[in-house]
């Protein structure tokens, strides 16, 4: 280093965020099965299922027929035509395609956040949306559910002359939750009341249990014009490699995200999304089959995990969130809870602390049922 020049400083906004704490596990878990041990894996949130044939092939077809060029920024046309029709007086104006939902969330949030903006987020929640928040220059204020139900009175409560968004995630993740329609109603109202928009997450969607009533924010008419809803198709259709997810936006907002994309990355790998206009064609009842083989295995595990710790019946997306605390040794977290399943049981899962409450840990159960069964069978031994 020259003499009297300062070391060379990388930027407040990037040292302030935390990397994804849920995809640290990915290269963990290989190294440890590199060293010889037997590890597994109920961490990492992806569907055990093959992506659908009908997805594969539409996908070397079109690189066959060198649909290997930039496509236009917001999404294929007829990509974009189709997923429209999937939600009611949508347009293909007001789809964006992005790589994954995830950079939908982060172009949402780009798109709404000015510097020192405030941005209600129920906790537990999703490791990537305070990050994202920060990354926008927003704030993220937490606000506690009830178990693992919206609170809207705390929500309400929160509200400031600062709150630009209300964010939900329904099915929830790390809980699955489900809200109701009537607490999304009651949201809807406070957004209104208070100028605010409200970012839905959805990626979960296809993922409700027990013939359970299913509500998309999008199903309530009035909120639209102040609505971001973001969808992917990484766990619908088994396709989380493709990274191809999409957001549903009031025009305006749609063109800025677009806007910001074109900045990002120019359109999403053209050819992946040839291979999610196929995905949507599919037969509904055949994806079906993979959703109630999911209800079998929640059932499973919940049957397994009571045994050990409290927890509450998820009714979605593919998580049980239970309650470790009364196994925590002194000074202990739910990351050294975590870190010692690992070490004595070669399970791993993710610690509660992630997502913002500690003394719980995340169990994904989209696993093979054996595995299942190995794994609580282990929990049991070391505890």
């Amino acid at each position: 280093m020259i003499q009297g020049i300062e070391k060379l400083k990388l930027s407040k906004r990037v040292q302030s965020i935390e990397g994804s704490k849920t995809a640290r596990f990915i290269p963990l878990l290989e190294q440890m099965r590199q060293a010889g041990r037997s590890v597994i894996s109920l961490a990492i949130g992806e569907p055990v299922a093959d992506t659908p044939a009908a997805v594969i092939e539409a996908t070397v077809k079109a690189l066959q027929q060198q649909k290997t060029r930039y496509s236009e920024m917001a999404g294929l046309k007829d990509l974009r035509a189709a997923l429209a029709t999937r939600f009611e007086n949508c347009k293909p104006e007001n789809i964006v395609v992005f790589n994954g939902s995830k950079q939908a969330l982060y172009a949402a949030f780009q798109a709404l956040c000015n510097p020192g903006d405030q941005v209600i987020i129920p906790l537990p929640c999703w490791v990537s949306f305070p990050e994202q928040v920060r990354m926008a220059g927003g704030e993220p204020v937490f606000v506690p559910t009830v178990d693992h139900q919206l609170d809207v009175e705390a929500i309400r409560a929160a509200v400031t002359e600062k709150t630009r968004a209300i964010l939900i995630n329904s099915p929830n993740n790390p809980t699955g939750a489900v809200y109701p329609g009537r607490d999304l109603e009651r949201i809807a109202r406070l957004a209104a009341e208070n100028d605010l928009y409200i970012v839905a997450d959805e990626a979960y969607s296809f993922f409700v249990y027990d013939n359970l009533q299913y509500t998309s924010v999008y199903d309530l008419e009035a909120v639209r014009e102040r609505l971001i809803v973001t969808r992917s198709f990484s766990k619908h259709y088994a396709m989380t490699g493709f990274r191809v997810g999409y957001a549903v936006a009031p025009k305006e907002a749609a063109a800025a995200m677009v806007r910001l994309h074109s900045h990002l990355t120019g359109n999403v790998c053209t050819f992946a999304q040839y291979g999610a206009l196929a995905a949507l064609d599919m037969d509904e009842q055949l994806l079906a089959r993979g959703r109630a083989d999911l209800q079998r295995k929640r059932d499973l595990a919940f049957d397994q995990v009571q045994d050990l710790f409290p927890c509450i019946r998820p009714q979605g997306a593919f998580y049980l969130f239970p309650d470790i605390s009364g196994h925590l040794r002194k000074n202990e977290n739910s990351g050294d809870f975590a870190a010692r399943i690992l070490e004595t049981a070669g399970v791993a899962v993710v610690p509660g602390e992630d997502f913002g409450l500690d003394g719980h840990v995340r169990i994904c159960f989209a696993a093979p049922e054996e595995q299942l069964k190995e794994a609580f069978k282990r929990i049991r031994e070391v505890l």
